[in-house]
């Protein structure tokens, strides 16, 4: 009988460490350190942290963005421990199984919204992440899957040709989520999917991530400072202090039983909110 192999974990990290090399008159800087998670298939991990606490420098990590660029022109790197994402070990990959990669895993930056090309089109920048990947593709497919993905974020498709300043910063959020979901990715990595977004949109933009995780069974990590968001999709969160993966476990199991003083201390400020209060956010500024 054939042997078929079981899909590997989207996501696999063992002791894994990442650091920002000495750069000018900046000494190294370690970003995260011994950070082990098993994200398992069709899970939605959230993470949460105050500001600097490592959780962008591991999106960027992971997402195999720019094989893990920093800021500027100071790369963020693996010192120690290992990492797979979708069964590519991320430490030394040549760019070949980099970019295998990177076909799996859609990525959704802090500032996707805000830094949407000006000088296209919603149909162009949807469109964009395919193109990278494979300039050849069918260009009659590539625009059903556009306008496909458009009518998945609740876009009417009038807005195919119109460009971001035309939007509300909703609508650009949402265009933002259709580039990244475009090519049909395993896993979703998306960094604060609703920083800038107005307050009243807040909680359509979070719920429709998970209508679209739960329809089309991708995997994700949803980093947010806000509790209220990650509680309406997550199935585990894990806590980050100072480059530390402090907290894991479902949100009771995280909260009612806390080993760290960090995480003590957000369970006493989340004790103190009554009746339907919201919990408190930590600090929305982003990490260096």
């Amino acid at each position: 009988m054939r042997r078929v192999e079981a899909e590997p974990d989207p996501i696999v990290t063992s002791d894994l460490t990442v650091e920002y090399p000495a750069h000018g008159a900046s000494s190294a800087f370690v970003a995260v350190r011994g950070f082990t998670l098993t994200l398992a298939r069709g899970e939605v991990l959230g993470l949460l942290g105050e500001s600097g606490s490592g959780k962008s420098t591991l999106a960027r990590v992971l997402s195999g963005a720019d094989a893990g660029s920093g800021h500027g022109d100071v790369r963020a790197q693996i010192t120690g421990g290992q990492a797979s994402v979708q069964g590519y070990s991320l430490r030394r990959i040549s760019r070949r199984k980099l970019a295998r990669l990177t076909f799996g895993v859609g990525m959704l930056s802090q500032d996707a919204a805000t830094t949407l090309p000006a000088s296209l089109t919603v149909a162009d920048i949807v469109a964009e992440p395919v193109l990278e990947r494979d300039r050849r593709y069918d260009r009659a497919a590539l625009e059903t899957a556009v306008a496909t993905m458009v009518d998945a974020v609740r876009l009417p498709l009038s807005l195919l040709g119109k460009y971001p300043y035309e939007l509300s910063s909703g609508q650009r959020q949402r265009v933002a989520l259709a580039r990244a979901l475009v090519f049909g990715p395993a896993l979703l990595i998306a960094d604060e999917p609703t920083a800038g977004v107005d307050a009243l949109v807040r909680d359509d933009i979070i719920d429709l991530i998970g209508e679209l995780q739960r329809e089309r069974a991708f995997s994700a990590v949803l980093i947010s400072n806000d509790l209220a968001v990650l509680k309406r999709v997550a199935d585990r969160i894990g806590v980050m202090h100072e480059g530390v993966l402090v907290g894991l476990g479902s949100i009771d199991e995280v909260f009612d039983n806390p080993w760290h003083p960090y995480v003590a201390e957000l369970a006493a400020a989340l004790a103190l909110g009554t009746g339907d209060e919201e919990p408190e956010t930590l600090d929305p500024s982003a990490e260096a």
